[in-house]
């Protein structure tokens, strides 16, 4: 430690001394994480930070997760470790506690804003997935095309007599499930609209055909 404060605590030494900080530091925050214990530790410090269950299971599962809160939560730490603990010389040798625990305790004051941020961006998520669900309008599918005007195998009898290839193309496209938004940079059209237009056109002047037919026999 002498030697990092001779170097003012930056340079090549102080370098290895922080990357092997950040190495204990994710380890023992993964830990906690994992644990459930930092949420005790940062009680105890006066953050309540009352975890749902659902916060907890993710923490125990979702490995990605722990790292990118502990990678953040470091990185928020660090600056202000060093100032205070290393520059303002408030962290001694001499006074009871390691420089790894001290350092940790820095992180523990740092992890609720991390996981605050972490929750209202899944609270965003989770709005946005809900009313993208209420305005999403399901459109219509290959097999209720195929059931309402002929049947399956007549909509595939019908296709070669489609003369525009366009259309012809849109509704094979459709009945091998492809997605209305597919179609369209398929085909080339303009708009989800206009691949509607274009299969309610078909749809309409294949019922007719149908009923032709039918009236004819």
């Amino acid at each position: 430690m002498t030697m990092l404060e001779q170097d003012g605590f930056q340079g090549p030494h102080y370098d290895r001394f922080v990357e092997e900080l950040v190495r204990y530091g994710i380890s023992v925050l993964r830990g906690w994480m994992h644990s459930g214990y930092i949420f005790e530790l940062v009680a105890q410090r006066g953050f309540g930070l009352n975890p749902h269950e659902r916060d907890l299971e993710d923490l125990v599962t979702n490995s990605d997760l722990r790292e990118e809160l502990a990678t953040m939560t470091i990185a928020r730490a660090l600056p202000r470790f060093r100032q205070q603990a290393l520059l303002d010389k408030g962290w001694t040798p001499d006074g009871g506690a390691s420089i790894t625990t001290y350092f940790m305790g820095a992180c523990a004051y740092d992890f609720p804003n991390e996981f605050r941020r972490h929750r209202a961006s899944e609270a965003r998520q989770h709005r946005a997935l809900h009313q993208e669900k209420k305005l999403y309008t399901p459109r219509v599918s290959s097999l209720s095309i195929a059931q309402e005007v002929i049947g399956n195998m007549g909509v595939l009898d019908e296709l070669e007599a489609i003369k525009d290839p366009r259309v012809q193309a849109v509704v094979a496209l459709t009945l091998d499930g492809y997605s209305q938004d597919e179609i369209r940079e398929l085909v080339d059209v303009t708009t989800v609209r206009a691949v509607e237009g274009l299969l309610y056109r078909w749809r309409t002047k294949a019922k007719q055909n149908r009923k032709g037919d039918s009236d004819d026999q």
